[in-house]
């Protein structure tokens, strides 16, 4: 398995002072956080996408980019390509040059978006979401694949003789993720194409990921890919960690209070009954996460959101050293007992060009 960060790049106030940062702190807290997530030894970071307040993560792969100059071995990843509103052409440019950038440590993950004004921004109409995630990705799909491409669709100029530059690295394609919280046809799309699917799996009931993910292993093997355990699945998840959980709960709690995205809802308690969001303990994250595989089977990356609502870039760097000294090396042992040797592991491009040659 893989284990990891994801990001969403939100500027939200800290409230215990009542300071928010500027843009450019939390950029440069984004970039400080990605090399921490490999000095702890996590295998991969992940940024979101995202063109409006109060988020900065515009442009992944400057970002990503950035961050490949400085790592080794860390793999970097989208937790958001946003593939109804990004060019298909730009994105196969995109991301087959950040590929040879990094070495092949590159896969992205593709989701629709879920604000409304982003799409009149960029010429689109949120309520085509769904078809243009479908169109769009079988024309990115082809432009990984083929020298030349001949095409003509809805929602952009056709293209004749078209050649994509440059070619993805060593002939092997990013890895795909399509990522999606509640749309069964995301998790078509991802099984139609022997893709992998991601399930955010932070806001809902652990039986709606089951559902979701349950819906997509049966595509996947009904489109000819292999057994619905063969099926490539990630999770996200959502933790905050002291050594005594009381600690966890009454420092995290302000700020889960006050997050625009949760607060002035369900309570804490509620909240952490309810989904994913573990607050306490690093057992109690270890439990909880070890849990996630009777939901979904056996799977093959779990990403983690820690930098959010405001907390400070002190406090999440605190929470990567617990994650990754006291948390993800017993999830690596623990999901490893058991685990059938029919289940494929997390791919990786050394894996995937070794598969391409075979």
């Amino acid at each position: 398995m893989q284990f990891g960060i994801f990001s969403v790049g939100d500027v939200t106030v800290d409230p215990t002072t009542g300071r928010a940062p500027t843009e450019h702190e939390r950029i440069k807290a984004m970039l400080a956080i990605a090399l921490k997530a490999e000095e702890v030894g996590l295998d991969v970071f992940a940024t979101g996408e995202h063109h409006n307040p109060p988020f900065v993560p515009s442009s992944p792969t400057t970002m990503l980019g950035w961050i490949a100059a400085r790592t080794e071995r860390i793999i970097l990843s989208t937790a958001t390509t946003l593939i109804t509103t990004n060019d298909p052409v730009k994105i196969a440019e995109d991301y087959a040059m950040l590929q040879h950038v990094a070495d092949g440590r590159v896969d992205l993950m593709l989701g629709r978006g879920n604000t409304g004004p982003v799409y009149p921004w960029f010429g689109q109409d949120i309520r085509q979401g769904i078809p243009l995630a479908v169109e769009n990705y079988a024309l990115l799909h082809r432009l990984w694949r083929e020298e030349v491409v001949d095409w003509e669709g809805r929602f952009r100029t056709p293209l004749q003789s078209f050649t994509a530059t440059p070619r993805p690295l060593d002939g092997v394609p990013p890895f795909v993720w399509h990522g999606s919280i509640r749309s069964p046809e995301i998790a078509e799309q991802a099984a139609y194409y022997g893709d992998g699917f991601f399930h955010n799996n932070i806001f809902w009931p652990q039986e709606h990921t089951r559902r979701m993910v349950e819906l997509y292993r049966t595509r996947f093997a009904h489109h000819g890919h292999g057994t619905p355990e063969q099926a490539i699945v990630g999770l996200g998840g959502q933790v905050f960690m002291r050594a005594n959980s009381q600690d966890a709960v009454r420092e995290f709690r302000p700020y889960f209070d006050k997050a625009p995205v949760y607060g002035h809802g369900p309570s804490l308690e509620d909240f952490t009954e309810q989904t994913p969001l573990t607050v306490g303990s690093p057992q109690q994250v270890i439990e909880r996460t070890l849990g996630f595989r009777d939901a979904v089977g056996d799977y093959q990356r779990q990403l983690f959101l820690m930098d959010h609502a405001g907390l400070p870039l002190k406090t999440v760097l605190e929470q990567l050293d617990i994650l990754g000294e006291e948390v993800v090396p017993v999830l690596r042992k623990e999901f490893a007992v058991g685990r059938p040797t029919t289940v494929p592991d997390a791919p990786t491009h050394a894996a995937r060009r070794g598969q391409q040659g075979s």
